[in-house]
C-alpha cells in the first residue's frame, strides 16, 4: 500500500504531462504518481515515464473508464487525483494530502470556483454550466459543495473503495460528489487557482454533450438516492393536473346534473390513480433505499477494520 498516490488520467496531453508530473514530484516526494494512459495518440506515455511517472493503459475511452480502473488496481492511504492538462496548481497537494491523512477527510475539493477559474477560464458556457450544476446538486442533496466538476481532488482509502464508478465520461466528477454527500462522507475544501490550458491544448470536454450528460447523471442519482422526495413530486404534479381538469367537469355536475365530458372524468380517474401509484413506489423505494444504507455502513465499518489491520503490519 502506497502512504501516497497521484493519480493522472490522461488523453494526448503531451504538451503539458511532464510539467505535471515534476510538479507532482517536488510538491509530494514521498508520493507515488500514476499516469494512466487512455488511447493517447501522441506521445504522452512515453513522456510521462521519461520524467518518473508509473505509466499504466486503460483501453475503453472515458474519464470514467480510467478512474474506474485506478481506484481498482491502486491501494494508498491517501490518493490525489489531477488532470494531466496543468491546469491545477500542485502546490496546494500537501494541504489536501494533510485533511485526508490527519483530519478524517473522505474527500477534498480542489476548489476552483472560489478563486481565478471564471476569469482564467475562456469557455463561457462552462462557466455556465459549472455554476448550474453547483446550484442544482447544493439545493436537491441539502449541502454546500464548492465546485462539483472540478477534477483536482483529494480522496481516503474508505471513500475509493466503497466508491461505485459507473459513468464512463466527465459527467464522472459530478458522480463523486453525489456519492459522497449521499453517504455523509466528510468533505473538506481547499480554494485553488485555477489556470486556463496552455496554447495548443485543447479541451477534450464537449460543453454540450457532456453537459447533457451531466444532467442526466444528476437527474438518475436524485431518483435514485432520493426516491420518496422524487416521486412524492411526481405523484403531486399528477394529482394537481387531474383536479384541475376534474373542477370543470365537477361544477358542471352540480350546477346541471349531468356529466357533460365522461372521457375528461375517466382520464382525470387515470392520472389520479398514476399519482397515487407513484406516491406507493416511493414509498417502497425509499425503504429499499434506506436498507441500502444501512449495508453500505456495514460494509464501510469492516473495511475500515481491514484497513487498520493493513496499516498495523506496515
Amino acid at each position: 500500500m502506497d502512504k501516497i498516490a497521484v493519480l493522472i488520467p490522461c488523453y494526448n496531453e503531451a504538451q503539458t504531462i511532464t510539467k505535471v508530473v515534476r510538479d507532482a514530484a517536488r510538491a509530494l516526494p514521498d508520493a507515488v504518481i500514476y499516469v494512466y494512459n487512455n488511447n493517447s495518440t501522441d506521445n504522452t506515455a512515453a513522456l510521462a515515464a521519461a520524467a518518473g511517472a508509473v505509466v499504466r493503459n486503460e483501453y475503453m475511452q472515458g474519464k470514467g473508464n480510467v478512474i474506474r480502473r485506478m481506484f481498482r488496481e491502486i491501494d494508498a492511504q491517501c490518493y490525489i487525483m489531477v488532470d494531466g492538462d496543468d491546469t491545477y496548481p500542485m502546490e496546494a497537494a500537501p494541504e489536501m494530502v494533510e485533511k485526508v491523512l490527519h483530519h478524517n477527510a473522505d474527500m477534498v475539493v480542489g476548489d476552483r470556483l472560489s478563486s481565478t477559474y471564471f476569469t482564467e477560464n475562456k469557455r463561457p458556457f462552462h462557466n455556465l454550466g459549472n455554476s448550474m450544476v453547483r446550484a442544482s446538486i447544493n439545493r436537491l442533496f441539502h449541502c454546500r459543495v464548492r465546485d462539483i466538476m472540478t477534477g483536482y481532488r483529494a480522496f481516503s482509502y474508505e471513500f475509493v473503495k466503497t466508491f461505485p464508478v459507473l459513468s464512463h465520461g466527465f459527467e464522472i466528477e459530478t458522480e463523486m460528489t453525489i456519492h459522497a454527500v449521499y453517504n455523509k462522507m466528510q468533505i473538506e475544501n481547499v480554494v485553488v487557482s485555477y489556470r486556463d490550458r496552455p496554447e495548443g491544448s485543447a479541451s477534450k470536454l464537449n460543453t454540450f454533450a457532456d453537459g447533457f450528460r451531466v444532467l442526466k447523471t444528476i437527474f438518475n442519482l436524485y431518483r435514485g438516492y432520493r426516491p420518496l422526495q422524487f416521486f412524492n413530486g411526481v405523484a403531486l404534479l399528477l394529482a394537481a393536473i387531474s383536479v384541475i381538469f376534474l373542477i370543470p367537469v365537477l361544477t358542471g355536475y352540480l350546477s346541471t346534473g349531468l356529466v357533460a365530458r365522461f372521457p375528461t372524468l375517466f382520464v382525470c380517474g387515470f392520472v389520479m390513480l398514476a399519482a397515487v401509484q407513484s406516491f406507493f413506489a416511493g414509498l417502497i423505494l425509499s425503504n429499499m433505499e434506506r436498507n441500502n444504507r444501512r449495508q453500505f455502513e456495514l460494509h464501510r465499518c469492516e473495511l475500515s477494520r481491514l484497513y487498520r489491520q493493513e496499516l498495523e503490519k506496515h
